[in-house]
């Protein structure tokens, strides 16, 4: 090939700009080189991590520090606010692009299937994480009227969900949370959070860190019941094991013994509570009932038959996120996942031409921002290596100025990595105003205002 491979990326979270890294370090980036798109359907990127990331964990948004020097490369360029389909169809990509990288993350909330998930008051975590986070495309507003709340899960989710809901607004405030979002937990009336799992203390998902992080708060009071704390040899071979879960064991273990103190908002972690229905009345959520269960030697549960009513005005599950499908591609609804074998995207087993998936798209919602550099390397190496055996099918219009005539012609409002930097400029400002690092613009014309360097008739 005489010109550079021309690449699409659709998805500049971190599976997408781990992708394109992945590719500036590979071979064909010296021969014959690599030219790469990210196309995001918002107008900023960073995905999970601006829209997803409880905004009290800057540690984690440091990851954004490395992301911004692969966007940095001359080789990469980047189109907010483009949305796959709406803007630019499977066959427009296959005409400007040799190779597609779909890394779209999951961003709904995965289903629970039990009587009353569908009354008032009950929510997904997702959804809540996006109002937070400030994401353009959901209401301002978030009803936070329940003094008594449920989360149902036990990972950094349900984690995030429960110390949002039980910090105080004043405490959040020096992040970079919007005014619609400071506003709204201003007036939250949550003073118990109880957090439920079926399983015990060693099957518990939570980081080590996410798990201690809890307890930092001058306003939360940490409660485990003694009686929850319970192993058995599955248990035991499991924190053996695995040095995280024998961390989050631990921790739970000094919590169940110490002395309870009187921190105005109480959370509560309960394990071997297994939620099997929302009990409601006028149509809202009144109480959450669960089936006490117990271990069965291998470190799984059985029910006892035992159940229980707890008072709760919402209900927040925290089961897991789910991919949306990608229209004109391979889709397994089970798993929610485009179909692949390390990467290359497969529609009855066999693999589409330059067509390949990266991150929760590619193999479900599980592991941490970090795993998704090994998703990354494997669906680039299968790029690599069909490039070199010449099984890409070539794009007709491979020119890199023909994406973006193609948008303008179609009346997109695309952003641009500078656009990008001119955003960051004007959320720092912001934040500047109040002594803070940055306060995050809501707005989606504002975000796009900012970004084009034109703020004059702007609500921000």
């Amino acid at each position: 090939m005489s010109r550079p491979v021309r690449v699409a990326i659709v998805g500049a979270g971190p599976a997408g700009i781990y992708a394109a890294d992945a590719l500036l370090k590979s071979e064909i980036a010296t021969e014959p080189g690599v030219s790469i798109d990210l196309l995001e359907r918002l107008p900023a990127p960073f995905g999970l991590i601006r829209y997803g990331v409880a905004p009290d964990h800057p540690r984690i948004k440091g990851i954004v520090t490395a992301l911004h020097q692969v966007l940095d490369k001359p080789q990469v360029r980047l189109f907010g606010n483009v949305a796959y389909p709406g803007d630019l169809s499977l066959d427009d990509l296959h005409r400007h692009y040799d190779a597609l990288v779909f890394a779209t993350g999951a961003d709904a909330d995965r289903d629970l299937a039990i009587p009353g998930i569908d009354l008032d008051g009950s929510y997904g975590a997702a959804d809540f994480a996006s109002w937070y986070d400030g994401h353009p495309d959901v209401p301002r507003d978030w009803p936070l009227e329940a003094e008594q709340v449920a989360v149902l899960g036990v990972g950094n989710v349900a984690l995030d969900v429960a110390r949002i809901l039980a910090k105080t607004a004043e405490e959040l405030l020096p992040t970079e949370i919007p005014p619609n979002v400071h506003a709204g937990l201003a007036a939250n009336r949550a003073v118990e959070v109880h957090v439920f799992g079926r399983r015990g203390p060693a099957q518990a998902k939570f980081s080590p860190m996410e798990l201690r992080e809890l307890d930092h708060s001058p306003t939360i009071e940490v409660a485990v019941d003694p009686e929850d704390i319970d192993y058995d040899e599955g248990s035991i071979a499991t924190r053996r094991g695995n040095k995280q879960a024998d961390m989050v064991a631990a921790t739970l273990e000094n919590w169940a013994i110490r002395d309870v103190g009187d921190r105005p908002h109480r959370l509560h972690l309960h394990f071997f509570e297994n939620p099997v229905e929302l009990l409601g009345a006028d149509g809202s959520v009144v109480a959450l009932r669960t089936e006490r269960m117990r271990l069965d030697g291998h470190g799984n549960t059985v029910g006892t038959g035992e159940f229980r009513e707890w008072p709760v005005q919402a209900v927040y599950r925290a089961v897991g996120y789910r991919s949306d499908e990608l229209p004109k591609l391979p889709f397994d609804p089970l798993s929610a996942t485009v179909p692949n074998r390390a990467g290359r995207v497969l529609e009855n087993e066999r693999p589409l031409p330059s067509t390949y998936v990266t991150g929760w798209i590619k193999r479900g919602p599980v592991g941490l921002i970090g795993h998704t550099k090994g998703d990354a390397n494997e669906t680039v190496a299968c790029l690599v290596e069909d490039q070199a055996a010449g099984r890409l099918r070539l794009a007709p219009e491979p020119a890199e100025a023909a994406v973006e005539t193609l948008l303008r012609s179609r009346g997109v409002d695309f952003t641009t990595w500078e656009g990008w930097q001119l955003l960051d400029a004007h959320e720092r400002a912001l934040g500047e105003r109040e002594g803070r690092e940055r306060v995050k613009v809501v707005d989606r014309a504002t975000m796009l205002a900012a970004s084009a360097g034109d703020l004059s008739n702007t609500p921000d």
